[in-house]
C-alpha cells in the first residue's frame, strides 16, 4: 500500500488542506479546506487530489494503489462527522461531486449533485423532511447522473418532464406535485434502461465511484479542453474531485441558494454583487426558469443570514486579497458557503479593484500590477461587442488584430475609398491585402482575409491603426466579380452588413451593437506604478505622424520601427516610385528619387516633431521593388481590354509594365532582392533616404529640437553587406551635416533577422551600434516558413500539440529565443554598450516582453494600440523575477 497522500478532509472538527496547496487540492478544494479553517460554515467533505487524476490517465482509467482504502477511510469520518450512514437506509448521507481545477474553469468540467439516493434513501428522506422534496431531488440526481456518468442526453429527460407538466397543464418544476415526480422519476429510470441496457445503480457505492471517473473524464471533454487552449491551461495539470455533503437550498420558504461577488465585476464599484432564490438548488438559478432576486433584498428577507454572509464577504475579501466569487446555501435558515474562489471579471473592472485595494490598504503596488493582466488592457482600447449581445458566427478565422467593427462588405480598397466617402461605414473583404491596398484598409473599420496569419500584412497594418482585423478565415469563397462571397451556406453580397470579433477571430452577420469601453484614470494611475517598477523601455513602430501621436499618447518612449516602404505608397507618390522603378538608367531613377526626397523629409520631419527628443528608429526600405507595381494578372486583363479597344499608345504603355512586372518577378520574395541587398545594388534609393532623414533632423535641430536619428539597415546576413551600406550612410550623412552647419548624435544599426546574422553578431556589433531583433522574418527563416502561408497549417499545429504557440503570436523561446540570446550576448562581447531590442509584433505580447527582459534587451517596441499591454508586461517581468 502506498504512503501517498490522495485525499484530504475537511470538515468543522479536522481539515488536512489549506490554500497554498491549490496545485495539489484544485481551487475549489483549497479554497474549502482554508474556509473550514477560518471558522467559517461549510459541509464537511474530502478532496481528492489531482495527482489522482494524472495517474488516471497515465494508467488507462485506473486509480493509483492504496487509493480504494483511503477513499473508505474518508468516508467513514465523514458519517462520524455528520452522524450519517453511506449507504444505510437509515438516516443516508447524500454526497455531491464536483471538480476543481488549480485555475478556475466555471461550467467546464462535471457535477453530480444528490448521490446515494435510491429506491430505499428516498423513503427515509422522504420521511426526515418531506415527500415532495425528496422525489424532487431523486428525479434531479437520475436526470444529473444519467446525463454527466452515462451519457444519457440531458434533453431526452427534460422531454418527459415537459411531457408532464403539459399533461398536468403546468409550467413551471414547482407547480410539479409528489405524484407527478414519482412518474418521472420511473419514467427517467425507463429511459435509463432503454438506453444503456441496465437498471440504474442502487448501489451509493457504485454510484461514488461511477461519478468520481465521469468527473475525472470531463477534464478531456472537447469543451474543457478548448477552455484550456484559449486560456494556455497545460493540459497534464488535471482536476482534483470535491466531495461534499449535500445542503439544501429547495426545503422550503426558509431555505435557498445564491452566487455572489464581493465586488460588482463588471465595473469594479464596491459593492455586494449577486442574486439569490429561494427554495431552490443552485442549478435553478443558473437556469433562467426563474428569476432571482438581487443579493440586497436578502437584507429584508432573512437579516440575520444575510449580516452573516456579509461578514463572510469581508472576511474572505480581506483574507484573500481578492474579489471573491462565492457560492452558498440556506438550508432552513442555516447558512452554508459551498465555494469561494477569485471572481472573473471585465478590464475595467480588474484594473479598478487593483487601483481601489492598493489605495485602502489591502494590497501593495506590486500586488496592484499583477493583478491585472496585461492581455486584458486590449479590451480597453477597442471598440468591443456589448456583453449583452446574442451573437451568432457564420464563420472563425484568426484573430488578429482585436477589437470590433460593423460596416458593409467591400471587396476593393478602392470601392472602400469611395463608399468611405458617400459616408458608408465599410469592412474591406479581401483574399489578402498588400501596400497597394492601404488606402482602402485606412478608411475600414475593419478587416476581414481568406489567406495570411497573425503576422500577414493585414494582421500589422491593421494592430498599427487600431483596427479590427480577423485573418486567415479560410472557409469564404470570394466572387469578385459578382461581388459576393460564401461562407457555410451563407451568401454575403457587397453592402451587406457584417460584424467582426478581431477579439475571438468571429465573424458575424448583421449589425452587432458595440460599446467603447472607458480609459479612465485608474488604467493610468496602475500604468505609471508599471512604469516606476519596469526596466525595459517601450517604443512603438509607427510609419505616420497620427500613429506616432497615437502611441505617445499610449505611453511610447520613441519608435522602434519606422517602416519607409508605408510612405510610398500615397496617390501622389505611387506614380513616382514607379517611375523610379521602371526606368532603365541611374540617372533616371535618380531624377525619380529627387521627387520623392522632399516628400521623405517632410515625413520624417513630422515623426520627429511628435517625438520631442525621444529616439526615432528608421528602417530603410525593404521590400522587393514589384511591390510597388501592380500584380501581372490585374496587368493582363487590362492588356487584353486595351488590345479589344485598339488604344495602341495605353496599349504599349502596359506592355513595358508586364516586361518589367515579369523581369523582377522572384519564386522566394522573402529570401530575394530586397533588404540591404536592394540598398546595395540601388544605392542611390537608400542615398535618397539617408539625406531625407538627416535633412529633417537638421532642420529641427536648428529650431532646437532634440534629435538623434538612428537608422536602421535591414535584412543584413554578412557583416560586409552591413559595412557597406554604413559606409554609404556615413558619407551621405556627414555632407548633410556639413551643407547644415549642425552635428548631430546619431547612429547606424542593423536589424537581425537571419539565423547567420545572429551567429555572426560580434562581427556584425563591431561595425553596428544597435540591433534591433525583427522577430517576424527571424521567425520564418529559423522555421523555413512563411507567416502568409503558415495560417493553413499553424492553427492545426497548435490545437494538437504539435507546438505550444503560433510562432508568430509569441516567441518560439527553445529557438528563435535561442537565436536572440546568442545574438545578444556575442553583440555585446564585441560591443559592450550595444543597445539592442526587437521590433515585430513580438514586443506587444505579454509572455515575448518577459522573455525580452529575461534577455538582457534594453526595449521592445510593438503597435501603438499594444503599448500599454507592453508597459504592464514589462512590470510583470520584474516582479515575477523577484517572486
Amino acid at each position: 500500500m502506498s504512503d501517498q497522500k490522495y485525499v484530504y478532509f475537511f470538515g468543522k472538527n479536522k481539515t488536512e488542506g489549506n490554500a497554498g496547496m491549490r496545485n495539489l487540492l484544485g481551487g475549489k478544494g483549497s479554497h474549502l479546506a482554508e474556509m473550514a479553517n477560518l471558522g467559517i460554515p461549510v459541509p464537511p467533505g474530502f478532496t481528492i487530489t489531482t495527482e489522482v487524476c494524472t495517474a488516471y490517465y497515465n494508467h488507462q482509467q485506473h486509480y493509483p494503489d492504496g487509493f480504494e482504502e483511503q477513499l473508505a477511510d474518508q468516508l467513514k469520518k465523514l458519517e462520524d462527522e455528520t452522524g450519517f450512514k453511506f449507504g444505510n437506509n437509515s438516516k443516508p448521507l447524500l454526497l455531491s461531486v464536483r471538480s476543481g481545477a488549480r485555475i478556475s474553469m466555471p461550467g467546464m468540467m462535471d457535477t453530480v449533485l444528490n448521490l446515494g439516493l435510491n429506491d430505499k434513501t428516498v423513503l427515509e428522506l422522504a420521511e426526515e423532511a418531506d415527500e415532495r422534496f425528496a422525489y424532487d431531488c431523486y428525479r434531479r440526481f437520475i436526470n444529473m447522473f444519467g446525463d454527466v456518468v452515462l451519457n444519457i442526453e440531458h434533453k431526452e429527460f427534460e422531454t418527459i418532464l415537459d411531457a408532464k407538466k403539459a399533461e398536468l397543464n403546468v409550467t413551471n418544476d414547482t407547480e410539479l406535485d409528489t405524484q407527478a415526480l414519482k412518474d418521472v422519476v420511473e419514467k427517467y429510470k425507463t429511459l435509463v434502461k432503454e438506453k444503456t441496457g441496465e437498471d440504474f445503480p442502487e448501489d451509493p457505492i457504485d454510484q461514488l465511484r461511477k461519478s468520481i471517473n465521469a468527473v475525472f473524464d470531463s477534464w478531456n471533454t472537447k469543451r474543457a479542453i478548448t477552455y484550456r487552449k484559449i486560456n494556455h491551461i497545460p493540459d497534464d495539470w488535471g482536476t482534483a474531485v470535491n466531495v461534499q455533503v449535500m445542503v439544501y437550498g429547495n426545503m422550503g420558504e426558509n431555505s435557498g441558494t445564491g452566487v455572489a461577488f464581493t465586488r460588482n465585476p463588471s465595473t469594479g464599484e464596491r459593492t455586494f454583487y449577486g442574486e439569490y432564490l429561494m427554495n431552490a438548488q443552485g442549478e435553478d438559478v443558473v437556469a433562467g426558469i426563474r428569476t432571482p432576486h438581487p443579493i440586497e433584498t436578502l437584507k429584508q428577507e432573512m437579516p440575520e443570514v444575510y449580516d452573516q454572509l456579509d461578514d463572510i464577504k469581508e472576511r474572505l475579501e480581506h483574507h484573500f486579497k481578492e474579489m471573491e466569487d462565492v457560492e452558498f446555501t440556506i438550508q432552513q435558515g442555516k447558512l452554508y458557503m459551498l465555494q469561494t474562489r477569485t471572481g472573473k471579471r471585465t478590464a475595467a473592472a480588474a484594473v479598478k479593484i487593483a487601483v481601489d485595494m492598493f489605495n485602502e490598504g489591502l494590497i501593495t503596488r506590486e500586488e496592484a500590477l499583477l493583478k491585472v493582466e496585461p492581455e486584458q488592457l486590449d479590451q480597453l482600447l477597442h471598440p468591443m461587442i456589448d456583453p449583452n449581445e446574442k451573437v451568432r458566427s457564420i464563420a472563425k478565422g484568426l484573430p488578429a488584430s482585436p477589437g470590433a467593427a460593423v460596416g458593409k462588405v467591400v471587396f476593393t480598397a478602392e470601392h472602400a475609398e469611395e463608399m468611405f466617402q458617400a459616408g458608408d461605414k465599410v469592412i474591406l473583404v479581401r483574399n489578402e491585402t498588400s501596400p497597394e491596398d492601404i488606402g482602402g484598409m485606412h478608411v475600414s473599420q475593419g478587416i476581414l482575409t481568406v489567406r495570411g496569419g497573425m503576422t500577414s500584412h493585414a494582421a500589422v497594418v491593421a494592430r498599427g491603426m487600431g483596427k479590427c482585423c480577423v485573418a486567415g478565415c479560410g472557409a469564404i469563397q470570394i466572387d469578385e466579380d459578382n461581388k459576393l462571397f460564401r461562407v457555410n451556406g451563407h451568401t454575403l453580397n457587397e453592402g451587406d452588413f457584417i460584424t467582426l470579433n478581431g477579439s475571438t477571430g468571429e465573424v458575424i452577420v448583421g449589425e452587432v451593437k458595440l460599446i467603447t469601453p472607458d480609459i479612465n484614470s485608474k488604467m493610468e494611475t496602475l500604468l505609471e506604478w508599471a512604469d516606476d517598477v519596469r526596466i525595459l523601455a517601450v517604443r512603438t513602430n509607427a510609419d505616420t505622424p497620427e500613429d506616432s501621436q497615437t502611441a505617445r499618447d499610449f505611453g511610447a518612449e520613441g519608435i522602434g520601427l519606422c517602416r519607409t516602404e508605408h510612405m510610398f505608397f500615397g496617390e501622389d507618390r505611387i506614380p513616382i516610385v514607379q517611375e523610379m522603378i521602371l526606368t532603365e538608367t541611374i540617372e533616371g531613377r535618380k531624377e525619380a528619387l529627387k521627387k520623392l526626397l522632399p516628400m521623405q523629409r517632410g515625413d520624417f520631419k513630422e515623426i520627429f516633431k511628435v517625438m520631442k527628443g525621444y529616439p526615432v528608429t528608421i528602417r530603410l526600405l525593404d521590400p522587393p521593388l514589384h511591390e510597388f507595381l501592380p500584380k501581372h494578372d490585374e496587368l493582363l486583363e487590362e492588356y487584353i481590354e486595351l488590345k479589344a479597344s485598339g488604344d495602341s499608345n495605353k496599349l504599349n504603355e502596359v506592355q513595358v509594365l508586364m516586361r518589367r512586372v515579369e523581369s523582377l518577378h522572384e519564386f522566394n520574395p522573402m529570401l530575394g532582392h530586397r533588404g540591404c541587398r536592394l540598398g546595395i545594388t540601388y544605392p542611390e534609393i537608400y542615398e535618397m533616404q539617408v539625406r531625407a532623414i538627416f535633412e529633417a533632423a537638421c532642420e529641427l535641430a536648428k529650431d532646437g529640437y532634440d534629435i538623434v536619428p538612428e537608422v536602421m539597415i535591414p535584412l543584413v546576413g554578412h557583416v560586409n553587406e552591413f559595412k557597406v551600406t554604413r559606409e554609404s550612410a556615413e558619407a551621405v550623412a556627414r555632407q548633410v551635416m556639413d551643407e547644415q552647419g549642425v552635428e548631430l548624435n546619431y547612429m547606424i544599426g542593423t536589424m537581425i533577422e537571419l539565423p547567420r546574422a545572429a551567429i555572426t553578431a560580434d562581427e556584425i556589433a563591431v561595425s553596428a551600434e544597435f540591433f534591433s531583433f525583427g522577430t517576424n522574418d527571424l521567425t520564418q527563416t529559423t522555421f523555413g516558413l512563411s507567416r502568409d502561408d503558415a495560417g493553413k497549417f499553424l492553427p492545426y499545429y497548435v490545437e494538437h500539440g504539435i507546438l505550444e504557440n503560433d510562432p508568430f503570436v509569441a516567441i518560439d523561446q527553445q529557438g528563435v529565443g535561442q537565436l536572440i540570446k546568442i545574438g545578444v550576448e556575442k553583440g555585446r562581447s564585441t560591443r559592450p554598450e550595444l543597445k539592442v531590442g526587437i521590433c515585430g509584433e513580438h514586443g506587444g505580447e505579454p509572455s515575448s516582453v518577459i522573455f525580452c527582459h529575461n534577455a538582457g534587451l534594453d526595449y521592445v517596441s510593438c503597435s501603438p494600440f499594444r503599448v500599454p499591454i507592453a508597459r504592464l508586461a514589462a512590470a510583470h517581468a520584474v516582479l515575477k523575477e523577484n517572486e
